[in-house]
């Protein structure tokens, strides 16, 4: 199984470029696994929200297959433990699915369109962060789910 981060806009900061990048070295020895970065939406101030996120949604759903398993990361999706996301991949690494494609969306959130093609959603918290640290945060969590799937000591209880 091949897992997907897929994000809307390129992240321009420095710190959390760099910290995406030590975390993808890091699960390169664990699962097959790539951010897809998809171009800002352009003109946007012509655009209402609703316009943006239909546009978005557009862009995000062509990067998408048939037979995905889409999450969405939104705020109003299920909180999971540490652990209890770890024992949710290795569930879904029992199917026979090819590739979990988890999603961020832009600014305003997903068009209805997303949220129909979307199988769930899962929140990293109840507390709001930007959509580039929200990049790091989520390649953290994949790492230490493959960690805690491993037995290896980076999570600590």
């Amino acid at each position: 199984m091949k897992v997907c981060l897929l994000v809307i806009g390129k992240t321009d900061v420095e710190f959390v470029r760099a910290g995406i990048a030590e975390y993808e070295k890091r699960l390169k020895y664990y699962i097959p696994y790539e951010m897809k970065v998809i171009p800002d939406v352009r003109n946007t101030k012509n655009m209402s929200e609703i316009q943006q996120k239909e546009r978005e949604g557009e862009l995000l759903l062509g990067q998408l297959e048939t037979a995905d398993y889409i999450i969405l990361l939104d705020e109003k999706g299920n909180e999971y433990t540490s652990k209890a996301f770890a024992n949710f991949l290795a569930q879904k690494m029992l199917t026979s699915m090819k590739r979990l494609v988890f999603i961020i969306g832009g600014p305003y959130g997903f068009s209805e369109e997303v949220y129909k093609r979307a199988n769930m959603k899962i929140s990293l918290s109840k507390m709001t962060f930007s959509h580039q640290m929200v990049r790091m945060i989520f390649t953290e969590q994949l790492y230490r789910a493959m960690t805690i799937l491993k037995g290896e000591p980076y999570h600590h209880e």
